[in-house]
């Protein structure tokens, strides 16, 4: 120790002291000496007690002198900043060199510590010439952990503000020391002590967001906290545990901030947490939707760390973590979604990580949208960020979201797989993973979205944008969407395969009809008339098709071929003839660029653009397929056949993309021709459109036809078609004389059956040369042959190889006359007519040819397919008999021969290539078959209704030519008719059992059933009334008319004419109305004859009105809720009407024990029906006096013959030759009940509510009212308030109550029954009574119908006759009509109606004039009294 240093420094010390008053000058002189002097003080080393006490006081005794002037002159406190600078560094030096000792007396370190203090304020200032010597006193006060003292003097306010200060003026930018200087200070006084204070002032800090000091301050607390967690987890546990488990009582504001507090001290010191973890559960279960979503972003965030593996030490918490994805606050629940997505992407392959991910899968189904969009997110994110190790369940339940119920969710979903598909597309372009099957799904559900009808976002108009530009990556090669294309071909099912289909069809049509729009307007500027405008507006509205709002591409389009720059349409020329992308997205930019963003139509024209490329497919895609099929690049030989399919669809669609690619499809074809047939259909589509020769080609075709398989040889055969020309046409006849060679010595007959099947098809003059020696060579020695065997027959078709050959002939003879291009065939049909008859009917051609009853089952479905294609172009010809048995192959006794024709009968009509009355074999097939084809009957019956019927009102509406009642399905009952009268089942003329007939009659009855039935057009009332009005219409003719094939069997044709009319009354109980006019009633002249007007009507003997009515009960028992126990009812009785019979396996006809029970309640109706704007003659027919008719007889008929049935003249059968019938119009409909009815009063018609009345044998009778759901539900309400009983068949009682409510939606009545339960019935499917005293007698109601008010008051008897006693009461009731005698009351008349003619005054009926809209229409109203 320098001795001169120490006098300098007590000299200086004494001189000061001296001063009264130093000035500035001298003290900052002084001060620099003396901090100068003791920086070079070191303090103390020695070891020894005495040596060292010895050192300090020689250091105490030198800066006395200065120590005391500081106190004297208050220094500490100087103005100057200067001074206090030096005097700080001085006093720090004091505290080094003196410790363990104070270097000022206890009363003076108070004002010395805020000296210091106010220089570490300073700190912040790192700019300032005075920093680094702010740094020093910072670095000498940690050294010497003076700061302690503090807490012996009780300055505790100055520990907080130090704290505070520290806080306040850390940043970023400090060097390290600084900052560990700082946590020196601070941890020292931690050790020593710890308050709540100081604890408030760490945990503030940590958490805190000043824009100047977050990080800094953040950082520090959590030094502290992890440097003193030992000492802080007593206070900090605490704290937090009051925060989560009785946060009220807590003082602080940082209560608050409790879970960021948490998650800062998990993140520097998580031991401290042990005890405050746990209690994290209770917040996740609490009823605070806040708190739960705080909780679960505390534990998401915490379970980002994983090495401290919280979802294993806290199992408990995890598992109530994983219960909040089925939260029932969907806030909560799309906050865990996002918690688990940062988890797993910040350990993926953690046991945690797959808990969670199979918690996000399960919200992908959750209820709220908002939350299963959130889980579409999470999951794609997870999978695009690991493609590799994604699980395909996640992927498939992903895409299954592009089917939600939510549109929202559906497009959110396409949108992030379509991201993850083409992340999945670059890596593996990258080599990083291989194709798999559960990325290549994306694409195939997103074209399921072509079937989405409620979304116009997902049409396939806009679903061809998407593939197109949304799928691949734009920078991907082409070879790389070839391989995915051709992947996920591959996983195609026949659904994709439609939807793609229909998307390359509409890109092709539009480009089509661009084409012919370009050749149409040049001709229109050359030659402008009203003819080509019309041509253009066609063209317009086609184009229009393929965009996502039709009307306004339309409008678009017209705004377009006004412009006169003719720039714009030879580019899209350009765009159009382009095959290749590359080339034409090039002439598209260039386009575009040109006529500039500002052009009016830009947007519409780059749409446009789009659509006119080959942008989903072009020349490249099939160059690419080609050579990979070629080369085997395929890596997978199972993706041959597909790529082969797949050039196939393109070149369907688009042959002209096979050009330049000729020579390499040459080679492909002869190497693989004869393993892919579709190969060679290929060449057969592509062949018109490239540039090839025939002789290239013909050798390999010629081959083929004689000696491949019988599909190759079809294909052969169209393939010959598209390449040969008019000087090559010689080649046929050669081709076609090798065949017949081949087919007399007996090599691959299938083959060449089929070959000269599709040859006489396109080349009919070919054919026809050699017609006569194939014919006579089928006949002769195929159908008449016992047996053969023929080693190259390996069709996968049941029956020996001679059934297969006749089936083949009978093919190849059906071919022959029906010929492409429209060509004529100068041969008669009716030979092969025969023949197909007798195969019908004996399943051979021949008596003596006897085969096996399965091979003769294979004959008779072979024979009517024939008959089905040949009704293609030959329908007029097809001969009642030959009609019938092929429609009864519905019924035959092997079910596959049936569900194969019934396929074949839906295939054909669905395309609508065979005429309408085919389908009545769906009607046959509901009878008696298996339960599964039973459904599937059905299934195609109403697919049938619901599709003709909408068309038939279509080409009604718009007057189309040929629109009429033939158009409809109900005109089919024609045909249905027909064949149940000449069916051998009909019940025999002396059967009178109801039951049989029930059944019999059931493919009728299903049939109108089904027709009647509003939920098989998607409730379309309008179909339904249309449906009922003609069937009524058709009926009617129908008994007029006689059967034309066997007059004898007239009887049975009227008949069923009365079953259908009673039936649509039945079934049908709205009445009859509709806003059509039939026009005239066509009746085949092939089956039926008219009638003289004045012959009787021929009824079986014992027919009478209730037999009919009995049969259509039992049926419709069958096909509506049955009568069961009030007490057991269900709300199923009162909903709307289906087809029950669907559900049901079979009518079990001989269950019917109940028959006396639904013949005595059998229910009648009276029905007033209405119709508009139909004036009907005054010599109109009368009725014929049966119930529940809904229409009057007495009507004029007119008809006429138009041709005749027979087929041995040779001239056709079929429904344009028809009788024609003049329809009635419909009148009143009105039943013949026991109830009188009021007459028309000064131009109004007194109409009723829908009375029921109740007898004491429990008979229902319904008095119905047709008209709108209005007058119906006012109807029903009559009942309200009245006392009923109802019959259960279950319990053989009737149970009371009274009817409180009543339902119009669904037809029900609410019953309050006396045992106190209340049940839902609808009372049109129980039997009841009513029991009130009072009657329901005197009910009104007005009906407003526009100008005219119909007010009917009718007055019911009270009681009706025993059931015993009825049937001989309606006898009666039934001759008294006959004889025309009813009595009824009759209303006075104004005058102005009595001089209308017309107008009947007998005492027997009343016929009533209605103004409706000036149109004068009459109404019949039968009167009938019980």
């Amino acid at each position: 120790m320098d001795e001169s240093t120490l006098q300098l420094i007590s000299g200086i010390g004494s001189k000061l002291g001296q001063l009264a008053r130093p000035s500035k000058d001298v003290l900052v002189k002084s001060l620099r000496q003396v901090a100068s002097a003791l920086s070079q003080i070191e303090q103390p080393s020695v070891v020894e007690v005495a040596t060292k006490a010895q050192v300090l006081g020689k250091l105490e005794a030198a800066t006395k002198p200065l120590r005391n002037s500081i106190v004297k002159h208050g220094l500490s406190n100087h103005t100057d900043k200067d001074v206090r600078l030096l005097v700080a560094i001085c006093v720090s030096e004091f505290f080094r060199i003196l410790a363990p000792q104070p270097p000022f007396a206890d009363k003076y370190l108070r004002d010395i510590f805020k000296l210091i203090l106010s220089m570490f304020m300073e700190l912040a200032d790192t700019t300032s010439a005075f920093f680094s010597r702010r740094v020093k006193i910072l670095d000498t006060v940690a050294r010497c952990k003076c700061c302690v003292i503090m807490l012996d003097i009780d300055c505790n306010d100055l520990i907080l503000e130090m704290f505070n200060i520290f806080f306040s003026v850390v940043r970023d930018h400090h060097q390290q020391s600084l900052i560990n200087d700082i946590l020196s200070i601070m941890t020292h006084i931690l050790n020593e002590e710890v308050s709540d204070q100081l604890m408030d002032v760490i945990l503030r800090n940590l958490i805190q967001e000043s824009k100047d000091a977050t990080s800094a301050a953040s950082q520090l607390a959590a030094s502290v906290i992890q440097s003193c967690a030992e000492k802080l987890q007593p206070f900090v546990c605490g704290f937090l545990t009051s925060c989560s488990l009785d946060r009220d009582t807590v003082g602080s504001e940082l209560k608050e901030f409790y879970h960021e507090i948490v998650l800062k001290i998990f993140q520097c010191a998580p031991e401290m947490l042990n005890a405050v973890i746990p209690n994290l559960t209770q917040e996740l279960m609490t009823d605070q939707v806040d708190v739960r979503i705080k909780a679960v972003n505390l534990i998401g965030k915490l379970l980002l760390r994983p090495e401290y593996r919280l979802a294993q030490r806290y199992r408990a918490l995890f598992v109530e973590f994983l219960k909040r994805f089925s939260d029932k606050s969907s806030e909560v629940r799309v906050t865990a979604l996002q918690c688990a997505k940062a988890c797993c992407l910040a350990n993926p392959s953690g046991i945690e990580s797959l808990e969670l991910l199979t918690a996000i899968e399960d919200r992908l189904l959750d209820f709220d949208d908002k939350v299963r969009m959130q889980a579409v997110i999470v999951a794609c994110d997870l999978a695009g960020s690991n493609l590799k190790y994604t699980s395909p369940k996640l992927i498939s339940e992903v895409i299954e979201r592009l089917r939600d119920k939510k549109i929202s969710v559906r497009k959110k979903a396409l949108q992030k797989v379509m991201e993850v598909y083409r992340d999945y597309c670059n890596k593996c372009a990258e080599g990083h993973i291989t194709m798999c099957d559960h990325f290549e799904r994306i694409p195939c559900k997103v074209l399921m979205l072509c079937y989405d009808k409620d979304c116009k976002e997902f049409r396939s108009q806009n679903i061809e944008l998407v593939i197109a530009e949304d799928l691949f990556p734009v920078l991907l090669p082409v070879e790389g969407r070839t391989r995915h294309w051709i992947h996920l071909f591959s996983l195609f099912s026949p659904l994709h395969l439609k939807a793609l289909s229909a998307i390359l069809s509409q890109k092709r049509r539009l480009q089509t009809e661009m084409r012919n729009y370009l050749v149409i307007r040049k001709k229109e500027k050359e030659n402008s008339s009203e003819d080509m405008q019309k041509k253009l507006k066609s063209s317009f509205v086609k184009m229009s098709a393929s965009f996502p709002d039709p009307s306004k591409a339309e409008e678009c389009f017209e705004k377009l071929s006004q412009i006169k720059d003719n720039k714009i349409f030879t580019s899209l020329g350009l765009l159009l003839d382009e095959v290749t992308l590359k080339n034409a997205l090039a002439i598209r930019d260039k386009f575009l660029k040109v006529i500039g963003n500002k052009h009016p139509h830009f947007e519409f024209l780059q749409l446009l653009s789009s659509k006119c490329l080959f942008n989903i497919f072009d020349s490249e895609h099939v160059w690419c397929i080609l050579n990979l099929i070629a080369s085997s690049g395929l890596g997978s030989n199972h993706l041959e056949p597909f790529s082969v399919e797949l050039l196939l669809l393109i070149i369907s669609n688009f042959p002209s993309l096979m050009r330049g690619s000729e020579l390499q499809f040459r080679m492909l074809f002869e190497e693989k021709y004869l393993i892919h047939d579709k190969i060679i259909q290929v060449l057969a589509r592509a062949g018109p459109h490239i540039s090839v020769k025939f002789s290239d080609f013909y050798p390999i075709l010629k081959k083929i036809c004689l000696e491949g398989t019988r599909t190759q040889s079809k294909y052969a055969v169209s393939a010959i078609a598209s390449l040969i020309d008019v000087s090559k046409q010689y080649v046929l006849s050669e081709l076609c004389e090798e065949l017949v060679d081949s087919l007399h010595s007996g090599r691959n007959i299938a083959t060449v059956l089929h070959s000269l099947g599709c040859i006489a098809q396109y080349f009919v003059s070919t054919f026809e040369d050699h017609d006569r020696e194939i014919t006579q060579h089928v006949y002769e020695k195929i159908f008449q042959a016992k047996s053969l065997d023929d080693p190259y027959v390996i069709e996968d078709s049941s029956g020996c190889t001679t059934c297969k050959l006749k089936i083949y002939g009978l093919k190849m003879l059906v071919k022959s006359f029906l010929p492409h291009r429209g060509s004529q065939v100068n041969r008669q049909i009716n030979p092969l007519l025969g023949i197909v008859l007798k195969m019908l009917q004996k399943g051979d051609m021949f008596d003596d040819i006897i085969s096996c009853a399965r091979d003769k089952a294979y004959i008779r479905l072979a024979a009517a397919k024939s008959v089905l294609q040949l009704s293609r172009r030959w329908d007029l010809h097809i001969s009642p008999d030959i009609f019938r048995f092929a429609i009864l192959m519905a019924k035959d006794s092997s079910s596959f021969v049936r569900r194969s024709f019934l396929d074949k009968t839906h295939k054909l009509l669905k395309e609508r290539v065979i005429p309408i009355r085919y389908a009545c074999a769906f009607t046959l097939a509901t009878s008696d078959c298996p339960k599964d084809l039973y459904n599937d009957s059905f299934k195609y019956l109403a697919e049938f209704i619901k599709e003709y019927s909408r068309e038939a009102r279509i080409r009604q509406t718009a007057m189309v030519q040929g629109g009429s009642i033939v158009d409809y399905p109900a005109y089919i009952v024609v045909f249905l008719v027909h064949l149940l009268v000449h069916d051998a089942g009909f019940p025999s003329e002396d059967c009178q059992d109801e039951v049989l007939y029930a059944q019999f009659c059931s493919p009728l009855l299903s049939f109108l059933h089904a027709l009647i039935n509003s939920s098989v057009v998607d409730g379309d009332s309008d179909l339904v009334n249309d449906a009922a009005f003609y069937l009524n219409y058709i009926f009617r003719a129908i008994k007029r008319a006689k059967d034309a094939v066997d007059d004898q069997r007239t009887p049975r044709l009227h008949f069923l004419a009365d079953i259908g009319i009673s039936g649509v009354n039945s079934l049908h109980q709205n009445g009859v109305s509709s806003s059509r006019t039939p026009g005239m009633i066509l009746l085949p002249s092939s089956l039926y004859k008219i009638t003289p007007m004045e012959s009787e009507e021929a009824n079986l003997k014992f027919l009478n009105q209730t037999f009919v009515e009995r049969i259509v009960h039992i049926f419709k028992s069958q096909v509506s809720p049955p009568v069961g126990s009030v007490h057991k009812r269900g709300r199923k009785c009162h909903e709307d009407d289906t087809l029950n019979l669907v559900l049901r396996k079979q009518v079990d006809y001989s269950t019917c024990g109940a028959l006396e029970t639904h013949k005595k309640s059998t229910r009648q109706d009276i029905s007033l029906g209405h119709r508009r704007k139909r004036a009907v003659s005054p010599n109109a027919l009368g009725s014929d006096g049966s119930c529940n008719k809904g229409f009057n007889e007495e009507q004029e008929y007119g008809a006429s013959i138009s041709s005749e049935a027979a087929l041995e003249k040779g001239q056709p059968f079929s429904s344009s030759g028809s009788i024609t019938q003049k329809p009635s119009q419909m009148e009143s409909q009105v039943s013949t009940q026991k109830v009188e009815r009021s007459n028309v009063f000064k131009g109004n018609l007194w109409a009723g509510k829908n009375l029921t009345a109740g007898a004491s044998n429990g008979r229902k009778v319904k008095f119905n009212i047709p008209g709108s759901s209005k007058e119906l539900a006012n109807a029903n309400e009559v009942l309200i308030g009245q006392r009923i009983k109802v019959w259960s068949t279950s319990d053989s009682c009737f149970y009371s109550g009274t009817v409180d409510d009543f339902n119009p939606e669904n037809n029900s009545h609410k019953i309050t029954c006396d045992s106190g339960e209340v049940e839902i019935l609808c009372l049109d499917s129980e039997s009841w009574e009513t029991i009130s005293d009072c009657s329901l007698t005197e009910k009104e109601v007005v009906l407003s119908d526009k100008s005219n008010t119909l007010l009917l008051r009718e007055c019911v008897k009270d009681t009706l006759a025993k059931c015993k006693d009825d049937d001989s009461q309606q006898s009666k009731t039934k001759l008294n009509m006959e004889d025309g005698k009813f009595p009824s009351r009759k209303a006075p008349v104004s005058e102005k109606k009595k001089k209308k003619p017309g107008l009947s005054r007998d005492s027997s009926s009343v016929s009533e004039i209605i103004n409706i809209d000036e149109d004068a229409v009459a109404r019949r109203t039968w009167r009938r009294k019980v």
